[in-house]
């Protein structure tokens, strides 16, 4: 039995689960043979080159544009996959909360100083933390957080090429 139809979701880095049961025929193909590419520990450059190459030819006959082709669930899976070589091979690190930290002030906040306003931390300490010099005491991120409407997830550790 093939790993699609053995497995019905892909779990991501970041803990987003992606329904592979949606998949059509050639989709699952792609799906497949990225899988087992990326068990083959190609380069990761050279591997994202490869699948970039795969959607477009998969997805460009049927109308999508490069924009929506960057919104299906195979692009998700190539980058992670991408990702999780990346890390593997040394040339990228996992994320972590700092990440997703950045991410919320860069899309929800005019400014940094504006993100520490709303939620009661030091711009010193949040450059910090950004800086990967220091680290938020867990109670102190999750009040923070609270003052803000957000709150801490914890996901499973996703470190190795699924299965």
């Amino acid at each position: 039995m093939s790993i699609a139809k053995q497995r019905r979701k892909y779990v991501d880095l970041d803990g987003n689960t992606y329904a592979l049961s949606g998949l059509d025929s050639e989709e699952r193909a792609v799906f497949e043979h990225l899988q087992k590419e990326a068990e083959q520990n190609p380069d990761w450059g050279l591997f994202s080159n490869d699948w970039h190459r795969d959607l477009t030819k998969l997805y460009e006959p049927r109308g999508l544009s490069r924009r929506e082709i960057t919104e299906t669930i195979l692009w998700e899976i190539a980058s992670d996959l991408t990702g999780r070589l990346g890390i593997a091979q040394g040339d990228m690190r996992q994320p972590d909360y700092r990440d997703d930290l950045e991410m919320l002030i860069a899309t929800r906040f005019a400014t940094r100083r504006a993100f520490c306003e709303a939620t009661g931390l030091s711009e010193d300490m949040l450059s910090h933390v950004l800086a990967r010099r220091k680290h938020l005491a867990i109670d102190t991120l999750n009040q923070a957080l609270a003052k803000i409407g957000y709150t801490l997830h914890i996901a499973p550790l996703h470190g190795e090429l699924p299965r």
